[in-house]
Formats: C-alpha cells, structure tokens, sequence
C-alpha cells in the first residue's frame, strides 16, 4: 500500500476520450490513479502515457461489466492507495440500431457496461468512499451520462435508456450517500470529440465538437466546491443548441 499519496481515484474507461481527460486532470492535482477499461493494450499505452508525465498510476484491464473484473478493480485500488477519494463512473459503449434491428448481444453490453458496471462499483467501493468523507468531510462518484439521457433518440434508443437511467441512479445516490458527504454528479454532454462519435463526424465536424477537457475541467470545478455544496448534473451543450 502505498503511503504517501495523500490522495486517490478510481477512473473507468480510463484508455481515451473523456476517461483519459479525466485522469490527465486527476494525475495533476495530485491524485494517485488506478485506470480500468476493457483493452489492456490501450489501457497500458494510456497508463504509460500519464506515467511518463510523472503521475502515480497503475492499470487494472477487464470486462467492466462483470462483477469479477469490478471487484479486481476496486481490490487492486485498495491494496496499492488504502483510500478512494474521487470514483469516475466513464466507462460506456453506443450502438446504433433502429428497434426491430436491436441485437441482443449488443442490448446486453450497453446495459452492462453503461449501466451495471457503475452499479456494481459504488457497491464495491462504498466502503473506500464512506472513510475517505468520513476523514475529509467529502468524497465525489462522477457518472458519465449524455445529453441523450435528457430525451430519447431514435437509433441510439438503448444507449439513450442506459444514460437516462444513470440520471436517475445518480439521483437516487445523491438522495442516499449525501447526507455521509459522498457527492454524485451525472455528466450529461453532447457530442464530445471522442472515437465514440466518429459516426456523426460527417455532419458535425469535430473540431465543432465539445472537447474532452472541457467535461475534465468540470471534474476539477467539482473538486473545488466545499463540502457543502453538491451539484447532481451537468449538461454541456454546443452554443445554440438546447435540450
């Protein structure tokens, strides 16, 4: 176990895009960090990347959605911090189909990856996070959600339901854990600049795109706040657009 991190974070779909943003950000303000995603070659070439700018950081490959690779998580995390300050609920997957062209398979992973991993890691990691606000006043779960959480979207019909319900789970756990100092924010973005909205990028060009820094810093704005403030969700929009 590590002794003289005085602080440290948890982030999911941590090999790109907004995860990796995120633990970039995290990696500066002091954070020791554990990195899971599901590929372990993209995982460890992110994890070098933030290595190699000085950050303490190790990684932790897996299926995300299973309870087996969570608990590997969160197990790995403790052995090598002994704390968990700041959980980066990221990990997520979209795809694309009109209703009677819906694969099970692809209904299974978004439900599992968007949805049951981030339930299944506040359970693992309630624990961590219960003495971090209890030694701190605060400890901080950031949920990516999107704006498609905030309405249904034709096509991306089962991604849109996985996000809305992190909205809602989000909710519920700012209604259960905040009274013990444990804050959850839901992130609800529109199309951010990541491989995830390579499909759209013939319409929307991507340098028109939110940026993942831009999602980052509202993590750090989020660390900022005293422990008696607790904000449950952020849209982030392109300017015009509206909900």
């Amino acid at each position: 176990m590590s002794t003289d991190t005085p602080k440290a974070a948890i982030v999911t779909g941590a090999s790109s895009g907004i995860g990796l943003a995120i633990a970039e950000l995290l990696g500066e303000e002091g954070y020791g960090l554990t990195l899971a995603a599901r590929r372990p070659d993209k995982l460890e070439a992110a994890a070098d990347g933030l290595r190699a700018k000085g950050f303490d950081v190790q990684h932790v490959a897996g299926a995300l959605q299973e309870e087996d690779a969570v608990r590997s998580v969160v197990g790995a995390h403790r052995e090598r911090y002994g704390r968990l300050d700041v959980l980066i609920n990221n990990a997520g997957v979209g795809v694309g189909a009109n209703v009677a062209d819906i694969q099970t398979k692809h209904l299974d992973m978004q439900l599992g990856v968007n949805l049951r991993s981030t339930v299944l890691f506040y359970r693992e990691a309630v624990g961590l996070l219960r003495a971090a606000a209890a030694a701190r006043g605060t400890a901080l779960v950031v949920n990516t959600s999107s704006i498609t959480g905030k309405h249904g979207e034709p096509w991306l019909s089962v991604y849109a339901a996985t996000k809305a319900a992190i909205v809602n789970w989000t909710e519920s756990m700012h209604k259960e854990l905040g009274q013990e100092g444990i804050r959850s924010t839901a992130l609800c973005p529109a199309f951010v600049d990541t491989p995830m909205t390579d499909f759209v990028k013939e319409s929307v060009a991507a340098e028109a795109m939110i940026t993942p820094q831009d999602i980052a810093e509202s993590v750090r704005f989020l660390l900022r706040l005293s422990p008696n403030c607790a904000i449950p969700e952020i849209q982030f929009l392109r300017p015009g657009e509206t909900v």
